[in-house]
């Protein structure tokens, strides 16, 4: 609650001058974890994408920027799809920061709704007036008003930020509304309680940036299709394995043939299609960045790097569920079958051959 008291007196020359104490400075530009920092102080929830150290651009990685700037450029709003562990958020992040404006994240939740968007009555502000022009006469004036905060959407909206709304599908349909008026009337409209103004126009350079994931189904609404239709839909897949390869071994030290085991291996695996839970490039990073700390030989003949594929992958085979003990030795054994075979043991050194000496010769007199 905010507290004003005006006081209206006569003048009297005052003996001794009041300094106004002056206001602390704002930290401009303060850096946030992540590949994105903080910006201008009026907007505490604008961040600005900076570059991620070892992020990879591959081919498949700049078709997708470009494709996906095509829209944004021509002023749709842009939906990267695609399961879990292909880099939608990453990609989403990447695409924000081409366009050169400061971004604001949400992300997706069943709790979200249109007010945690739009924004809503946070607080009072609250007036006291104290009349004592005429000295025998006091007269009082208090008055109490609403305080309208501004949130995340109508902040990107009226200063035109690019939105960047991460697994929106999480959020309930009717919370997205008022978003088809955003992008189709170029208007959003405010609720009743925003006295100051019914709407506002979207600023020309307003962008948005969805993502979500269509094979999750805990926690996750359908999408209306009145949004749906709205949105220029893109398909993420898995990355090929030459991009896998490329962030493998960029992100965590590993030299790029054992980096290409850990690969093949992880690869090879989600194609036998033996899990429950989807291995994903996750799984090929969390295993070579253990083993590249911890000095494993990415080799079969390592128990510790045995243990840690086990320990990575195992777990995914069974997503929780009960099974018994014969199945998971089947499981287990298929999994060690994958790992002698896209990790075996190094070849022994090939010894030099000894020169051997020719048989002494004897001359023979005739």
């Amino acid at each position: 609650m905010t507290i004003e008291i005006a006081s209206r007196m006569p003048f009297v020359p005052a003996s001794v001058p009041t300094a106004e104490a002056p206001a602390a400075p704002i930290a401009d530009g303060a850096p946030v974890a992540g590949s994105l920092r903080a910006v201008a102080p009026t907007s505490p929830t604008a961040l600005t994408p900076r570059p991620r150290a070892g992020f990879v651009e591959t081919e498949q990685v700049k078709d997708l920027t470009a494709r996906g700037l095509g829209f944004l450029n021509a002023g749709y709003p842009l939906h990267f799809r695609g399961p879990a562990g292909t880099g939608k958020t990453t990609l989403a992040l990447h695409v924000a920061a081409q366009l050169g404006r400061p971004v604001i994240v949400i992300t997706g939740d069943n709790e979200l709704g249109t007010a945690d968007l739009v924004g809503s009555q946070r607080g009072y502000h609250y007036r006291k007036v104290v009349d004592q022009f005429i000295h025998n006469v006091t007269k009082l004036e208090e008055t109490a008003n609403q305080h309208w905060t501004d949130h995340r959407l109508t902040t990107a909206c009226r200063e035109g930020f690019t939105l960047v709304y991460d697994e929106f599908t999480r959020s309930r349909p009717e919370t997205h509304n008022v978003l088809l008026g955003v992008f189709e009337e170029k208007m959003l409209f405010l609720p009743a309680q925003a006295r100051e103004e019914c709407y506002i126009r979207v600023h020309p350079e307003f962008r948005a940036i969805f993502t979500s994931n269509p094979q999750e189904y805990a926690g996750v609404h359908a999408s209306q299709d009145a949004l749906a239709d709205r949105l220029a839909t893109i398909d993420v897949d898995y990355p090929d394995r030459a991009m896998e390869l490329a962030v493998a071994a960029a992100r965590t030290g590993l030299a790029e043939a054992s980096a290409a085991r850990i690969i093949d291996l992880v690869r090879a695996f989600r194609a036998s299609g033996d899990y429950q839970q989807t291995p994903t490039l996750r799984a090929s990073l969390m295993i070579a960045r253990v083993a590249a700390q911890g000095g494993f030989a990415i080799s079969i003949d390592d128990p510790r790097f045995v243990q840690l594929c086990i320990d990575a992958l195992e777990s995914r085979t069974f997503a929780g569920q009960r099974t018994d003990a014969v199945t998971r030795e089947q499981r287990r054994d298929a999994l060690l079958a994958l790992i002698a075979a896209h990790c075996p043991p190094p070849a022994p050194p090939r010894g030099r051959r000894k020169a051997v000496a020719p048989p002494p010769t004897r001359d023979v007199q005739s």
